[in-house]
């Protein structure tokens, strides 16, 4: 069994602003603790850190046993890697630098080539020949042959093909669930003692978040998550550590109960922060006034003199002393969802079928009606909301959106070509504010002022998503086509959006697996693995209720 240890670690940021400032914990063995806090607070320079990927300007770390890592990126792969090359990456170091052994031998031996393409431009020198037969005893001595049999059981597992089928195909043709699902079962099999995931839930649908939970609650391994999911931090932590930022820097508060818990046990420790500085500030003002009140009557007397130079001293030492520490600093997030008035029917769909992903269906959606849209990854709930939003998405069947209805959408993956390479300040003034001091005003609202002349593309997931959310807000949409977004969210923000939708006087439609935010809608509509949209009057994410229902 391993566990991990933080002691006063320190991480300053290129331009000098201190991160991370004097960040202490401990993930004992077998824990499964939930790593929580703002977006941008440094949730994952601090797993980088323990990883070993970064190294600190000042603390220690500690961790026994081996250490997997799933790191964030996890889900969005779109380049050239394969199956073999993801798994390989979250493997143990000695499994990578075998691996790569390997590829480099096969290089020389079949000329750029792999063994996915048999012996084309074979290389008849005995020196790759020799190398190639080294590597390979090398993989072998490194248990990778063994990785390989684990990898077997995973691609099993997790997209239902056997290693040898699956180890060449390229990860970003797997949807972001699959490739979550694959990495975790990867580290969840393996033998590293010591987890740290980066989010481990995003792309995963409720089935996959509901497998997520029952492998954290029952693994022996000891497990540091990132996640914003509520449901997922109820059901599978043990504990919480809270990243909070500070005028220090950001340092990290325990909690040692579960979430349930959590929301209370930090509202009583912020009120203890008020209570302690209240009681200093009365104590301070009581010596200030003795001070005072023994000034003019120690000229007279000398015993006067005496208390009045002890008075002095207490108030000297008691300043020096200082304060009590600053509490962390509360976002106070303001979403301003306005919308407007539309048509009764907001959006009506006839006979309307996706392209290769569901059936005909009919679908009227009124005014002020909140819909969220449910089912499985790969059933067309994200195409449904583009075509809405007017992209080009191939269909039959007729939709059309009702008078004055104005769409504005939130797109899952944050792909923004337009945005990238600008800074926020730059895209408000130019494009909605037109005046510097209403658009810092804006970013103030979503705690964005900090990152005012920061690109887009360098924001963290979390402040991306509230960056396109303010944007909404500023197009005036009438009608808002949500695609997961609580998932980048941290908890504040996530509650911020559900209050903003509360109050917005417009339509949404959301395709969410937040089990959480889900629950605040009015309608439901469950897009089905057959190519069925149903709708129910509750969250059902089980199609088979659906079924049974009917």
């Amino acid at each position: 069994m391993g566990h991990v240890e933080a002691g006063h670690l320190e991480y300053y940021l290129p331009d000098g602003r201190v991160l991370l400032g004097d960040v202490s914990f401990r993930v004992g063995e077998g824990a499964s603790v939930a790593l929580v806090g703002a977006n941008g607070a440094g949730k994952t320079t601090l797993l980088r850190l323990i990883s070993g990927e970064l190294q600190p300007h000042g603390g220690t770390v500690t961790v026994s046993g081996g250490l997997g890592v799933m790191p964030q990126f996890v889900g969005s792969v779109r380049d050239e890697r394969t199956v073999r090359d993801l798994l390989v990456s979250v493997a143990s170091p000695r499994i990578r630098e075998a691996a790569a052994a390997v590829d480099a031998a096969e290089h020389a031996v079949y000329g750029g080539t792999s063994r996915a393409v048999q012996a084309v431009g074979d290389v008849d020198d005995e020196a790759a020949q020799m190398q190639y037969a080294q590597a390979l005893s090398d993989w072998a001595e490194a248990r990778g042959y063994e990785a390989e049999t684990l990898w077997d059981m995973c691609t099993m597992a997790a997209l239902g093909v056997p290693y040898e089928k699956a180890q060449w195909r390229q990860v970003r043709t797997l949807s972001g669930g699959e490739q979550k699902r694959l990495v975790l079962e990867s580290l969840l099999r393996g033998t590293d003692e010591v987890l740290l995931l980066d989010e481990p839930d995003n792309y995963l649908d409720v089935p996959g978040k509901r497998w997520l939970e029952e492998r954290l609650r029952e693994t022996k391994k000891t497990v540091l998550f990132v996640s914003h999911d509520r449901e997922l931090l109820a059901r599978a932590a043990d504990k919480i550590v809270s990243v909070e930022p500070g005028p220090a820097g950001s340092d990290v508060w325990v909690h040692g109960g579960g979430f349930d818990t959590y929301h209370a046990a930090r509202k009583e420790r912020f009120a203890r922060f008020e209570e302690l500085r209240r009681r200093w500030d009365e104590k301070h003002e009581q010596l200030k006034k003795l001070v005072r009140s023994l000034r003019q009557a120690a000229e007279n007397s000398h015993e006067l003199a005496s208390r009045y130079h002890a008075a002095q001293t207490r108030l000297r030492k008691f300043e020096e002393a200082g304060p009590p520490p600053e509490p962390p600093r509360e976002q106070e997030i303001t979403m301003r969802l306005r919308g407007g008035r539309t048509g009764v029917r907001a959006v009506t769909c006839e006979n309307l079928e996706l392209t290769g992903l569901m059936k005909p269906f009919g679908l009227e959606v009124f005014y002020g009606e909140r819909v969220a849209v449910l089912g499985s990854n790969g059933s067309g709930k994200s195409h449904f909301l583009r075509l809405l939003a007017g992209e080009d998405v191939a269909h039959t069947g007729s939709w059309k959106l009702g008078a004055r209805v104005v769409p504005g959408h939130f797109a899952q993956t944050h792909a923004h070509p337009e945005l990238e390479g600008r800074t926020l300040l730059d895209i408000l003034w130019t494009e909605h504010a037109k005046d510097r001091g209403k658009a810092m005003s804006a970013l103030r609202r979503y705690e964005l002022e900090r990152q005012a002349e920061q690109r887009f593309d360098r924001l963290s997931g979390g402040q991306q998503a509230r960056f396109q959310i303010l944007l909404l807000e500023l197009a005036g949409s009438t009608a808002l086509l949500l695609d997961e977004p609580t998932d980048n969210l941290d908890l504040e923000s996530a509650e911020a959006l559900q209050e903003g939708l509360e109050a917005y006087e417009g339509t949404v439609l959301a395709v969410t697996h937040d089990r959480w935010f889900a629950r605040s809608f009015d309608r439901y509509l469950v897009f089905g693995s057959d190519g069925r949209v149903r709708e129910t009057a509750e969250p059902v994410w089980d199609e088979r209720r659906v079924e049974r229902k009917r």
